[in-house]
């Protein structure tokens, strides 16, 4: 357990020197059609090119060299105008020396390559540093006016993640990559989470969770992972977890700038990226161009609800996703995952899981962007002697967030089936014929925000959001045939990272 502990503590103090003096001039980019645009002849004609003003693109990082050489005059890791980079290796994904940062993602998943970034970032030696993640300071009232008996709930909390990743290349095709992600979700949330009106999945003393969200875990994701370069459209990377995320589903929900404006987790986050935390995860994907194919072998089961340690690997499922990045706009996947007795309280069901993605992101100046995703999952739980349990259910989610300068103003809309098992629903009939139903439920979430401050590269954003649900006619006895929620938060992140000297 030392170990494990010494590791995000390693890789903290690569990230000690402060942040933000190394890009307070930078300025926001987006990054280049990475399908079509050849590289430069010479690989001289990069130096002192302008990569950061607001609607100009990035070079074609698919193809050009990777000398450090090839950037000199460019201000990428701190140095003012004109400052050498030498001994500096330019920004990259964190697993393929190819392609852009802005890619990256959750896990393994893509981004859109104009993608954002919120993150401090800094060079230390031969290592590149990156510091992610957000805390959400909050009141959150779920189903205002709510009647008798049904359900709601209301609480002050702090919903919260941080992240460092490093990398650094080895040799002249190697890159190696570390990530320790950690959450005070048990110390702010408490041992069963917070409330979220229609949320399921995970248990909580022997209970399952229903109209609340499960914390999680302090240690969210350890993973090492090697990437070899075959050439410039073609590489190889070996990942592993523990935890970590296995090759199912899109970037997960707190790491999408699409959804980071919301502190809730998606309702169908059970149907499409609750992997994100999994005890044992080895993953080998292989990119050619801008596809990428992987395969991961996992642990099935969720994390149980002591939130502080590790849980047993069992290396008992399999996934397998096919990733596309058509143009720089858009990240395109699909997914499917045999998961073995993911839930605690049911130890002899399987599941299925199928995922497909869309994810656009687009900006035109220092904090003006719109990012979007469009995501579908479906479960199908399987018994152990390979026959279906119940009725297959689907959820969707559609969310945008506009950011215009200081303000934004954002939405989700959410669609999803559940069981009255998942809700815990009482059906009555015969004592001998076990009942099932399924529930459909729409939830429409409208917020805005406002940038009031930075302090040492950090934004502190004060936002207020209201969700309006219709549940089918069978729940309203316990919801209310319209219920609302309503929040207001202030959220700490890092502010955007610029990348040029302007």
């Amino acid at each position: 357990m030392r170990s494990f502990l010494l590791f995000p503590l390693g890789l903290s103090l690569l990230a000690a020197r402060p942040a933000h003096s190394q890009h307070q001039h930078h300025q926001p980019t987006p990054a280049a059609d990475t399908t079509r645009r050849p590289a430069p002849a010479n690989p001289s004609q990069h130096a002192g090119h302008d990569m950061g003003m607001p609607g100009t693109a990035l070079p074609d990082t698919t193809r050009q060299a990777r000398s450090g050489a090839q950037h000199a005059g460019h201000d990428m890791s701190g140095m003012q105008h004109g400052g050498s980079m030498a001994g500096i290796e330019p920004m990259t994904h964190a697993y393929s020396r190819s392609l852009p940062m802005n890619r990256n993602g959750s896990g393994t998943a893509w981004n859109p390559d104009n993608t954002p970034m919120f993150m401090w970032m800094h060079h230390k030696g031969a290592w590149m540093v990156m510091n992610h993640g957000a805390v959400n300071v909050r009141y959150t009232r779920q189903n205002i006016g709510r009647g008798s008996g049904q359900r709601g709930g209301s609480t002050f909390d702090a919903p919260n993640w941080f992240m460092t990743m490093a990398q650094r290349p080895l040799g002249q095709k190697g890159l190696l990559n570390l990530t320790a992600m950690v959450s005070l979700d048990p110390l702010t949330e408490g041992g069963n989470g917070y409330p979220l009106l229609f949320q399921s999945g995970e248990a909580y003393k022997g209970r399952p969770l229903v109209d609340r969200q499960h914390p999680h875990d302090l240690l969210s994701a350890l993973s090492v992972a090697y990437t070899h370069a075959i050439s410039e459209d073609v590489d190889v990377t070996a990942y592993l977890g523990y935890p970590g995320e296995p090759a199912i589903g899109p970037v997960a929900f707190m790491h999408r700038i699409s959804a980071m404006p919301n502190p809730d987790a998606a309702l169908g986050h059970h149907w499409q990226d609750a992997t994100h935390i999994t005890f044992g995860v080895a993953t080998l994907g292989v990119r050619y161009k801008q596809f990428r194919l992987e395969g991961s072998n996992f642990t099935g089961r969720e994390p149980d609800e002591h939130r502080y340690g590790f849980d047993r690997p069992r290396a008992d499922s399999w996934a397998g996703r096919l990733s596309w990045n058509p143009t720089g706009a858009l990240a395109l996947q699909v997914s499917r995952a045999y998961i073995k007795r993911p839930e605690e309280l049911h130890p002899d069901e399987d599941v299925k899981r199928t995922t497909a993605s869309v994810i656009q992101s687009s900006q035109w100046g220092e904090y003006r962007f719109i990012t979007s995703a469009l995501v579908w999952g479906l479960n199908q739980h399987v018994e152990a002697d390979g026959h279906s349990h119940g009725a297959a259910s689907h959820s969707v989610l559609a969310e945008t967030n506009v950011q215009l300068g200081k303000p934004a103003v954002y939405g989700r809309y959410e669609f999803v089936q559940k069981s009255n098992e998942e809700l815990q629903i009482p059906l009555f009939g015969p004592a001998d014929e076990p009942l099932t139903a399924q529930y459909n439920v729409h939830a429409l979430t409208l917020g805005a925000n406002y940038r009031v401050a930075q302090l040492a590269r950090t934004d502190l954003t004060l936002g207020a959001q209201a969700t309006v649900y219709r549940p089918d006619q069978d729940m309203r006895f316990y919801y209310g045939s319209t219920p609302v929620s309503a929040q207001v938060y202030l959220r700490l992140n890092p502010s955007l990272m610029r990348m040029n000297g302007r």
